[in-house]
């Protein structure tokens, strides 16, 4: 049972302006048993480059047309954290990802597309990583009212072995920072470590373009599927509304 906490539809001023389309305390989607409170705004219009800079750098989060940060009630679990792709250097493990993959995948970077290819690769991931919670598979409308539509400036970086697409991408180009808004891949390749793979080759991209920042979305120390980012070493998070270098012990 949900319960609405503040009145949807007031304004944020911010630039440009934004619209709360939904704030309500609802069962939490990464953490069994807790309860999240996630205020979805929609912006007045599509942002610059650097207004989207200024609220990746605050902890939001894009998806489709809205933006949110956790603002739960009791619990501090959620961490926004990012990379600093101007002093990040991968260990052994990562370089001999890149190097293997590199051989063979071929990248290509373009608009974001909603088609049935896509669609049924986003469902098989979900499946195969164990992350669909008995839910629906997404359709056509789902699918690009999540991936599709977007409010700012973003791309698609799409990964194909041997010509088939094996996985996706979406970021969101910033000023001084890029953005991982979601990833997803055909789980009968896990053994090729495509979750680190894409991470550094968004890295990759922000170093081609000339950016700061890699934003990584949340960590989660308490959910198997949220933790691995602590993996990137040196990484900063964002704690008690100060961006923290973390250099080591990344089970925090």
């Amino acid at each position: 049972m949900t319960r609405t906490v503040r009145a949807p539809y007031r304004f944020v001023p911010d630039t440009p302006p934004e619209l709360v389309v939904h704030d309500e305390i609802a069962p939490c989607p990464y953490l069994e048993g807790r309860l999240a409170r996630l205020p979805l705004r929609i912006p007045a219009r599509p942002l610059l480059a650097h207004e989207l800079d200024a609220r990746l750098a605050v902890g939001d989060r894009r998806q489709g047309l809205l933006f949110y940060r956790t603002e739960c009630p009791a619990c501090r679990a959620c961490e926004p954290i990012r990379i600093d792709a101007t002093v990040f250097r991968p260990g052994k493990t990562l370089r001999r990802t890149v190097r293997r993959n590199d051989a063979f995948i071929e990248l290509e970077l373009g608009r974001p597309v909603v088609d049935g290819t896509r669609i049924a690769l986003y469902n098989r991931h979900k499946v195969g990583r164990g992350l669909d919670n008995g839910r629906e598979p997404i359709d056509f409308q789902g699918y690009r009212e999540f991936l599709g539509l977007t409010s700012c400036d973003t791309f698609e970086m799409r990964y194909r072995l041997r010509g088939v697409l094996v996985g996706i991408s979406i970021v969101d180009r910033g000023k001084d920072a890029l953005s991982a808004v979601y990833s997803f891949y055909d789980p009968d390749h896990a053994r090729l470590s495509l979750g680190s793979y894409f991470i550094m080759k968004q890295l990759e991209l922000c170093r081609t373009w000339n950016m700061r920042y890699l934003y990584l979305g949340l960590y989660i120390a308490e959910s198997e599927h949220m933790r691995y980012k602590a993996r990137f070493l040196p990484h900063e998070r964002l704690l008690d509304g100060r961006w923290t270098e973390i250099r080591e012990n990344p089970t925090r």
